[in-house]
C-alpha cells in the first residue's frame, strides 16, 4: 500500500474522527431502537448499532496498522463531543426525529462523504480489502435513507415539519462546520483535495436543510485571512450548494 511515512498521522487522524462517530452512531441508533414505536423500525435500529459497532472495530484496526500510538487517542474535535450532548438533550426531551436528522442524515451524511473520498485515495494508493470498505459504504448509505425516510414519515404523519427540523438543526450545522474545518486541513496535509471533498457533502444532505441558510453558494476569491471558522469553509465551498440534494 502506497501510504507515505508523512500520511501516516493525519490518516489515522481521520479515522479516529470516524471511529469515534461510529461509537456515538452505535449509542444512538442503540437508544432509538429502544424509543421507536414501529417494529420494523426497531429491528432497523437494532441492526445498525451492531454494524456501527463493527465499523468501529475495522477503523481501529487500521489505526493500529498506520499509527498504533494513536489508538485510543481522544477524540481531536471537540465539537463531536458537543454533538453527542446535543443528541443527548434531544433523547431526554423525547424528540426521536431531532435524533433521526441530527444522527443519520447529518452525521451520517457528513461520514459517508469522508468514507467516499479516503475510499477513493485508498484505492489509488493500492489498499487492501476494498470488499469490506465497500461493504461499509453501503450500510452507511442504508443508515442514511432510513434517516430519510423516517423523516418524511413523520412530515407526512404531521408529527413535524421542516421549518422546525431546519431551525433544530442551526446548532447541529454549526458543530458541523467546527468538524468541516479542521477535516479540510487533513485533507489537505495528505494531498488530498479538500475543496472537492466539501462539495461532496452537497450529495449527502437533504434539500430542506438549505433553506437555513447556514450554507450557501459562494464566489469570488477566498480569503486571505480567516475572520471565523465559515469564512474559511465558504472559501472551500466556492461554486457549491453544500445542502442541496432532491428528497427521496
Amino acid at each position: 500500500m502506497l501510504v507515505r511515512p508523512d500520511e501516516r498521522v493525519p490518516i489515522a487522524r481521520l479515522l479516529t474522527f470516524l471511529e469515534y462517530g461510529e461509537r456515538m452512531a452505535r449509542d444512538c441508533a442503540a437508544r432509538q431502537a429502544v424509543a421507536a414505536d414501529d417494529a420494523r423500525a426497531g429491528r432497523f435500529l437494532k441492526s445498525q448499532a451492531r454494524q456501527e459497532a463493527m465499523h468501529a472495530r475495522v477503523f481501529q484496526g487500521a489505526i493500529v496498522w498506520l499509527a498504533p500510538r494513536h489508538l485510543g487517542d481522544a477524540p481531536f474535535l471537540p465539537a463531536l463531543e458537543a454533538y453527542r450532548a446535543k443528541l443527548d438533550d434531544a433523547f431526554a426531551r423525547r424528540d426521536l426525529n431531532e435524533t433521526f436528522m441530527a444522527e443519520q442524515i447529518i452525521l451520517e451524511g457528513l461520514g459517508e462523504a469522508i468514507l467516499n473520498r479516503i475510499e477513493a485515495g485508498l484505492a489509488r494508493r493500492g489498499a487492501p480489502f476494498g470488499n469490506v470498505r465497500r461493504i461499509l459504504i453501503r450500510q452507511e448509505e442504508a443508515h442514511h435513507a432510513f434517516g430519510e425516510r423516517m423523516i418524511w414519515r413523520a412530515v407526512a404523519a404531521g408529527q413535524t415539519d421542516f421549518g422546525d427540523l431546519a431551525r433544530k438543526a442551526q446548532d447541529y450545522l454549526a458543530l458541523t462546520q467546527r468538524m468541516v474545518l479542521t477535516l479540510a486541513e487533513l485533507f489537505d496535509a495528505i494531498q488530498e483535495d479538500s475543496a472537492a471533498w466539501v462539495s461532496d457533502l452537497s450529495r449527502y444532505l437533504p434539500r430542506w436543510l438549505n433553506e437555513t441558510g447556514m450554507w450557501r453558494e459562494v464566489s469570488g476569491e477566498g480569503v486571505t485571512r480567516m475572520t471565523g471558522e465559515q469564512e474559511k469553509i465558504k472559501s472551500l465551498c466556492r461554486g457549491s450548494h453544500f445542502l442541496s440534494t432532491d428528497p427521496p
